[in-house]
């Protein structure tokens, strides 16, 4: 470590065995052991395989005995071709693990590498619908140690994949209970390399997943708990990330609100994902930030079934404004001084595909626990307005 962070560390085990804190990426080549890893492939994004906390990872787990090769052939929005390759690199090498190393796109990418590695069926068989999981050979499928060096997704803690399906222009999720990897690094020493732009995106992705899943008629009072203050933590801490990202504290406690946000949404998602899903899918955007801006138009639109929850949660987070509006304005106040655009239209989005985007909206899983169920024209006029910035 480079500074004294030892209150920072912690060794939990819910919803996985985590090891928190700055410096712990260090302790990779045992959890990797102790997953019964003599020979384990990381995957990671073409982006981060060439920094420099790549290659130490391998050479801190080739040092301890462990043949450890590299895998990094995946898109910002992972497609059923990388996984593919991917599964091509594991077999090939004579791999019996996965290291998930990196962002959301490398988490997706090397869990669903590692539930493939031992299938006979193709990758879409495996979609979650239904019971597909059981479809799947749950002994063959690889252990994984995740360790995220973005505070977004919480993939390191999700029991799924978000992947595109190239030929149908559509983001699938694929799951299993045994997707969830057995061990997590949480080492805030790895985010501080993290661009601001990057930061402030993948912060507000955090706070989606803690927010929908907080909206989610679904009754899981755990999950309820977790959201509200996985929320709390986003408000006193990402500002601090994006204004200064050597800041070890704000994104250590930033990936905890990640971890919190996926480990809350067991409750559900809801319109946000269920647009970004389609809109990331056709336009290869970045998903954490179409969230962002998504967010206060879908909050708009939920206002009538999510006003008393939405109040609660002001009140929780000490808002000088409370209710409904209070929380709103804290939302676009939160947006404007950490950079993100206003309107869809801002980072390209054209808006002639509305009424295709709202009918995939529809058909996503995430619009099941959306508080309000859309029809297909409702969710294009909600996706008119986040195009045209019209609140």
């Amino acid at each position: 470590m480079t500074s004294d962070y030892r209150s920072l560390h912690a060794n939990w085990n819910y919803p996985t065995a985590i090891k928190a804190g700055p410096g712990r990426n260090a302790e990779l080549p045992a959890l990797c052991t102790a997953q019964g890893m003599r020979h384990p492939l990381l995957v990671t994004d073409p982006g981060l395989a060439s920094l420099p906390m790549v290659e130490q990872a391998l050479q801190c787990c080739r040092a301890a005995g462990l043949e450890t090769t590299l895998f990094s052939s995946i898109k910002g929005n992972p497609t059923g071709t990388n996984v593919e390759d991917g599964v091509q690199a594991y077999k090939q090498g004579g791999h019996d693990g996965v290291i998930a190393f990196g962002g959301g796109s490398a988490l997706d990418a090397a869990k669903a590498i590692a539930l493939l590695a031992g299938q006979s069926r193709p990758l879409w068989d495996f979609e979650d619908i239904g019971d597909n999981y059981l479809r799947a050979d749950a002994a063959a499928m690889a252990p994984v140690t995740a360790v995220p060096t973005t505070a977004g997704t919480g993939s390191e803690v999700g029991r799924a994949s978000v992947i595109t399906d190239e030929q149908a222009h559509v983001k699938r999720i694929i799951f299993h209970p045994r997707m969830l990897p057995g061990a997590v690094i949480l080492d805030a020493e790895l985010c501080t390399g993290l661009p601001a732009k990057l930061t402030a995106a993948t912060g507000m992705d955090a706070l989606s997943h803690n927010l929908e899943a907080l909206c989610s008629p679904v009754h899981h009072p755990m999950a309820h708990g977790i959201a509200l203050e996985g929320i709390r933590l986003v408000q006193r801490y990402l500002p601090d990330a994006v204004r200064d990202g050597s800041n070890i504290e704000a994104r250590h406690h930033m990936l905890v609100a990640s971890c919190m946000g996926a480990t809350a949404f067991q409750k559900g998602l809801g319109a946000m994902h269920a647009l970004a899903h389609p809109l990331g899918a056709l336009y290869d955007a970045h998903h954490g930030m179409l969230n962002a801006i998504l967010m206060p138009y879908v909050l708009k639109a939920n206002r009538p079934a999510i006003e008393h929850r939405i109040a609660e949660l002001a009140r929780y987070m000490d808002l000088p404004a409370a209710g409904f509006d209070g929380f709103l304005q804290w939302v676009l106040d939160l947006r404007a001084s950490i950079g993100i655009p206003h309107a869809l239209a801002d980072i390209g989005i054209p808006a002639d595909r509305c009424a295709e985007i709202g009918a995939m909206a529809v058909a996503d899983g995430s619009a099941a626990t959306n508080p309000i169920a859309y029809s297909a024209e409702q969710y294009a006029h909600i996706l008119e307005n986040a195009l045209a910035g019209a609140l």
